[in-house]
């Protein structure tokens, strides 16, 4: 890791539940090396229900990602926008900025730029602009905290491993699960309110099942059961030493 960053990450997402699906193993294996882990939701997931109104629903899914959050001793935060309505604009770009600014994190996750839901891609843009700005001094209110600096970036898989046009994305970064996987469904199970919601609204109906078939996917690419892949985002100030690999290297 490049000096001065802190052993700090945030998987910054979309929605309750999206880190589980997304990065839950990594974030497992990084809890296990010691490092602070953060999970972050732009909205508290206020549509993801058929049946519930939307205080109900957002209580409900913000009560279950604290609860998975807490299986790995991991700190939950929702900055409350609106589900299916996320946009990349001055507002919630200070929110997302004074959030990096308390906690400083040396590693973030957040979605694929391209990806199949457009909450998804602002969050992303959001993330990505946050990451950059929020070491500047003016950017936000809140105080400098120690080795703040531009972070590591990493984008998550979409679903699939798609992008909006079915192409396979060709990963920079591979992470075995294996060992973590069970612990990761654990985490996805305590999202229970959305197994009826994916099997009304996507036609799945299994979501863990769904994320096991996707960690085996990506395992078998690189001879493991299970796996979670990342594109590094490697732009001008970012770090282009490939952290996670260094972290938990590939047995060849």
């Amino acid at each position: 890791m490049m000096p001065g960053r802190n052993r700090v990450a945030l998987a910054f997402m979309a929605h309750p539940d999206d880190a589980e699906f997304c990065c839950g193993g990594t974030l497992i294996r990084l809890r296990e090396l010691g490092w602070e882990v953060h999970i972050a939701s732009l909205a508290p997931g206020d549509c993801g229900t058929m049946t519930e109104n939307r205080w109900d629903i957002s209580s409900r899914r913000t009560r279950e990602a604290t609860a998975a959050a807490q299986l790995i001793g991991a700190t939950y935060h929702c900055l409350d926008e609106r589900d299916g309505f996320i946009v990349y604009d001055k507002p919630t770009i200070q929110k997302a900025v004074d959030l990096f600014r308390r906690i400083a994190p040396g590693l973030v996750f957040t979605h694929a730029l391209r990806d199949y839901m457009m909450d998804h891609e602002m969050t992303a843009l959001v993330a990505r602009a946050a990451s950059f700005l929020h070491g500047a001094p003016n950017a936000s209110a809140f105080p400098l905290k120690e080795n703040t600096g531009v972070p590591y970036l990493y984008y998550c898989d979409p679903p699939e491993g798609l992008d909006p046009y079915g192409q396979v994305i060709a990963p920079t970064t591979y992470v075995d699960i294996s060992a973590q996987l069970e612990k990761k469904a654990e985490m996805l199970a305590c999202h229970a309110s959305q197994r009826e919601w994916l099997r009304s609204y996507h036609g799945m109906d299994e979501y863990i099942d769904s994320m096991r078939r996707h960690a085996a996917f990506r395992g078998k690419e690189i001879g493991v059961a299970a796996a979670e892949a990342f594109v590094q985002h490697r732009g001008h100030a970012y770090p282009r030493d490939d952290i996670l690999a260094e972290l938990f290297p590939l047995k060849r």
